[in-house]
């Protein structure tokens, strides 16, 4: 593979899958018993390569074409919503998260897996992990999405750049080390942050790293009566250190950078440090994509008051329940999420790049385990150490470690993280912007006292 940048750009990716990508209704191909089902799925690395490889692999095995749409986080979010609530039936399989899973099973939006998984005989769902199985179940205790990869999040440091300043990064920094740390390595005349961090607007943006320093500060967005608590001393507390955080030390045009920007920002050696997903060091370690491959530190996500802090998360291949090529539609689930595409992955792109933090065995792989030596055990034991019932230092009335499962939080979370936006680019201030969210919280705490 040449050198290129970390993510292509998503409107270039979708003219070269032009021939294999594009939305559209299901349905049977105009060609013999041949069939054609349609994916919407998020716009990170792993699904590039998924794209790419499919024609090849998956279409050949088994004659069914696969025609993927490929957008950034917060327009999928907001088109996979649009398409499964409202039952347009556009897609037959889409990407979704944790946070979407268990809300739109109960809504009854999308097939059961559990039965289509029994019935794949070399599927073994045994060997999932159990934080991702648990995460993506339905009341019922089915699964309703299959994880394609996990996550939780740790702090990656650029090793060259703090030997040169003397400076060792413990195990497990405290949030207060993060920001000294910081200080010190920020160098805006050699264009080097000193940290990147999440600031796009969007609840999976900016607040998937931020409510988790929420929580290590003490904070909630609601205590377990559904008192809301976005204005509290704990929230404003944590939320005014991120905020000078990246303010002062972090990556130009913060308030407009998410993942895929801190993905390039870091793995051009532009910064010191990115708190983030642990499916990221995947690309960092790939030579062909990342400048800071091999020269990157894995520790684990910064605390304050709790003793861990990391989210959990998983992206994962769920069905609409409009599907009407069901069939056809587990079959690419199955071969997208089993053990055969992880092997496929590493041998065609690279050990590294696998779809890793949803299987045990993959962490049984030498090939991977030799790739993967400096972030394979942290990221497992992150995945396993994230408790989405007890993220903080109070009980909540709904799980989640980065969001509040609750189908009102899309919007609570999104609309809030516009305002902290707005404080990160200097436009408004942390007091208001939370000011703003407790009132919109309130509103949501009222429905649920009720």
């Amino acid at each position: 593979m040449s050198r290129r940048p970390l993510f292509v750009v998503i409107s270039a990716l979708v003219m070269t899958l032009a021939a294999c990508s594009g939305a559209g209704g299901s349905g049977s191909s105009s060609d013999g018993d041949s069939k054609t089902i349609t994916a919407l799925m998020v716009g990170n690395p792993q699904m590039e390569d998924i794209a790419k490889l499919t024609a090849d692999s998956f279409t050949k095995e088994t004659g069914i074409t696969v025609k993927f749409t490929i957008l950034p986080e917060n327009e999928l979010r907001d088109k996979v919503t649009q398409d499964v609530a409202t039952q347009g039936g556009q897609y037959d399989v889409v990407t979704i998260g944790a946070y979407e899973a268990p809300i739109w099973a109960k809504n009854g939006w999308l097939h059961e897996l559990s039965s289509y998984a029994d019935k794949d005989s070399g599927y073994d769902s045994a060997d999932l992990l159990q934080p991702m199985v648990k995460s993506l179940s339905g009341e019922d205790g089915k699964l309703y999405a299959a994880p394609f990869y996990g996550e939780s999040s740790f702090l990656m440091w650029n090793k060259e750049l703090f030997a040169a300043k003397g400076i060792t990064m413990p195990e497990r920094p405290t949030w207060q080390q993060v920001a000294g740390f910081a200080a010190q390595l920020n160098d805006k005349q050699a264009g080097v942050a000193g940290i990147c961090l999440r600031g796009l607007p969007g609840w999976g943006e900016v607040f998937a790293p931020l409510t988790t320093v929420v929580n290590t500060f003490g904070g909630t967005w609601f205590e377990k009566d559904w008192t809301p608590k976005v204005n509290s001393p704990e929230f404003t507390e944590a939320t005014k250190f991120y905020v000078d955080l990246v303010r002062q030390y972090g990556e130009a045009g913060a308030s407009q950078a998410g993942f895929t920007e801190c993905l390039n920002t870091f793995g051009q050696g532009k910064a010191a440090m990115w708190y983030d997903a642990t499916s990221a060091a995947g690309t960092l370690e790939d030579a062909s994509a990342s400048k800071v491959a091999g020269k990157v530190g894995y520790a684990y996500a910064p605390v304050n008051k709790t003793k861990s802090s990391g989210w959990l998360w998983a992206w994962a291949w769920a069905m609409p329940k409009t599907t009407k090529q069901a069939d056809a539609a587990w079959q690419f689930v199955s071969w997208a999420t089993g053990k055969e595409y992880e092997k496929l992955v590493g041998e065609k792109m690279g050990w590294s790049r696998l779809p890793a933090g949803k299987r045990a065995s993959t962490y049984d792989l030498p090939e991977y385990k030799q790739s993967a030596t400096a972030f394979a055990d942290i990221t497992l034991k992150a995945i396993e150490e994230a408790d989405p019932t007890n993220p903080g230092l109070q009980p909540r009335p709904a799980l989640g470690v980065q969001f509040v499962g609750i189908p009102e939080f899309a919007d609570l979370g999104t609309k809030v993280s516009q305002e902290v936006a707005s404080a990160i680019a200097g436009k408004t201030t942390v007091e208001k912007a939370l000011a703003d969210g407790q009132k919109l919280a309130e509103d949501v705490a009222e429905k649920y006292r009720k």
